[in-house]
């Protein structure tokens, strides 16, 4: 899905492509199939600690909000708010050089490594909210209210919608509850993007820093090119990030009992990373005993 990705970046950062199908030759004849998979390192790196984090949090935030009295809707969608600014946080710095190496216009043998291009950013402005940090109001906004939007809607229509006990139906349940929660969320969050991304990818002109901040970013976009420009790339980006939600979700609630083979062999359908979580004291303890391993804890990543 990487190059919907490449395709969607492409899209909110140049405005001399009319549709989709001439990005599509840009990138083909010039690149072959590899122009669509320009800057996929970073975001290969990033996805197992991205994963990890956003689910972890969602899940320790839900707990903390239980001790408020707040209506489960409610709850979702904070805990998903600060699931998505947290998550935010570690996936910035990967962001900045999956933006600036997919606007390259240079053929894919020709354009910089993924290693070099980050040094040269470092290098030249910095670890700061000018360079390895650019657009990171911006990033907190999309997977902030993304996964704000998607969390409180598709854990609240879940329980809305009644359980199938046919496997198949129960599957098409989930799948498109979860690809109507990442649509929503996609069609929501895409302004964020769009700024995000004409932040951290190349300036108009050379030298001059036209967009600065996520909501000046957005009101320049708005006032030169028109509310649509606010949602250049949404095909793309729906492509990609709808279809994934469902898949997440039915995964993510997959019982054992269905994913037996005919001998008895469990099949693997997602990866588990386990976390060491350390607590100063074990409650059922006396408190003045040592720290100790407390509990480990399974935590999804889904792809």
């Amino acid at each position: 899905i990487h190059n919907l990705s490449t395709l969607k970046q492409r899209k909110t950062l140049i405005t001399c492509f009319p549709n989709s199908l001439t990005d599509l030759k840009s990138f083909y004849f010039p690149n072959r199939l590899f122009g669509f998979y320009k800057g996929i390192l970073p975001p290969i790196l990033a996805e197992t600690p991205k994963r990890a984090v956003k689910f972890f949090t969602f899940e320790q935030y839900k707990n903390l909000l239980g001790y408020v009295s707040l209506s489960p809707a409610l709850t979702f969608a904070i805990a998903g708010l600060g699931s998505g600014l947290t998550e935010a946080i570690v996936v910035n710095p990967f962001e900045v050089v999956k933006v600036g190496l997919q606007a390259n216009r240079n053929t894919f043998k020709e354009q910089p490594s993924t290693m070099s291009y980050a040094r040269h950013i470092i290098k030249k402005e910095g670890l700061g909210l000018q360079g390895l940090n650019k657009g990171f109001t911006a990033t907190l906004g999309r997977h902030g209210v993304f996964n704000m939007v998607y969390f409180g809607f598709y854990f609240n229509v879940k329980n809305i919608v009644p359980v199938n006990k046919d496997p198949t139906l129960e599957f098409l349940r989930k799948f498109g509850i979860g690809l109507l929660s990442g649509t929503i969320a996609s069609v929501i969050n895409i302004p964020f993007d769009v700024a995000k991304s004409r932040i951290q990818g190349p300036q108009p002109v050379p030298g001059e820093i036209k967009y600065r901040t996520c909501f000046k970013t957005m009101a320049t976009v708005y006032q030169e090119e028109g509310i649509s420009a606010l949602y250049k790339g949404l095909l793309p980006k729906i492509m990609r990030l709808g279809p994934g939600p469902g898949l997440h979700s039915h995964s993510k609630h997959a019982s054992p009992s269905n994913l037996k083979g005919k001998k008895g062999i469990e099949r693997k359908v997602r990866l588990e990373f386990r976390i060491r979580i350390y607590f100063l004291r074990d409650s059922k303890r006396d408190k003045n005993s040592e720290p100790r391993i407390f509990i480990w804890r399974n935590i999804p990543s889904y792809f």
